[in-house]
């Protein structure tokens, strides 16, 4: 199957998922979107993918928002379609790392982009920002959901009330980002995969239990998610990988996981 709007690579275990309308700095369209969410879908489906790098072409913006014409002519019944809202949370629920690696600007839908995959890795240039309150409408893709559980009530208000356009270092130190590098592109492209080789090499089902449990657990009490950790565990602790990690432990050798 081939992509409209992105491009979908394998290289040593990592699926490349690249944003690939530069001459519009990747601005996200429905169409993008739905391409997002059958690109999640293969994923999900292959084994031989264990950890995703979400990037884009152009050097300029992961995501410069949405089509702002596009926006201008659609009917308003039409949100109720959750196009956005269901490429994303799909893309969330997939249980194999994703890290986005930011180059440029990541502005509303590709802010809402980048806090929906589990880690952030940006250029010291990029910007981030959720502006739609210019617009007169908010963030409609999850921006209003994931900005305050990311950073908290009061920052992701004062973001989100101001559609004010925050640098990376900034974004660095609120938690938005985990980790900031050199303004290139090989740059950050090297610290993502870097980071994605580094969780590829622990035990395949522990990482998918390890997301599971902070995912549900984010969105119940503390008892449920003790409980939703617990049962992860059990799972965990049931695989062949987890005899090979401890033997290896207590034998001062590398562990060879084989996700079973």
């Amino acid at each position: 199957m081939d992509f409209e709007n992105i491009l979908y690579e394998k290289k040593e275990g990592v699926l490349y998922l690249t944003l690939n309308r530069p001459e519009m700095r990747n601005a996200l369209t429905p169409e993008m979107w739905r391409d997002i969410s059958m690109a999640v879908a293969r994923a999900n489906a292959d084994d031989e993918v264990r950890a995703v790098i979400v990037s884009s072409v152009g050097g300029k913006a992961l995501a410069s928002g949405a089509d702002i014409r596009e926006i201008n002519e659609r009917p308003y019944l039409q949100q109720l379609a959750g196009t956005a809202t269901i490429a994303l949370k799909n893309l969330e629920d997939l249980y194999k790392p994703v890290i986005c690696a930011v180059n440029g600007y990541a502005l509303g839908g590709g802010c809402e982009l980048a806090m929906a995959c589990d880690i952030r890795v940006a250029t010291r240039r990029s910007k981030f920002g959720q502006p739609e309150i210019n617009l007169a409408i908010i963030p409609g893709a999850g921006g209003t959901q994931r900005l305050a559980r990311l950073v908290g009530i009061g920052r992701a208000k004062e973001l989100i009330y101001t559609g004010r356009i925050i640098t990376a270092d900034e974004a660095a130190a609120i938690g938005l980002v985990n980790r900031v590098t050199d303004d290139t592109q090989e740059a950050v492209m090297a610290e993502a995969k870097a980071m994605a080789q580094q969780i590829m090499s622990k035990g395949p089902v522990a990482i998918k239990m390890a997301k599971i449990a902070i995912n549900a657990g984010a969105d119940t009490d503390m008892n449920t998610g003790l409980m939703i950790e617990r049962l992860a565990q059990t799972i965990a602790f049931s695989t062949e990988d987890r005899k090979e990690g401890t033997s290896a432990f207590l034998e001062k050798r590398a562990a060879e996981f084989k996700g079973i």
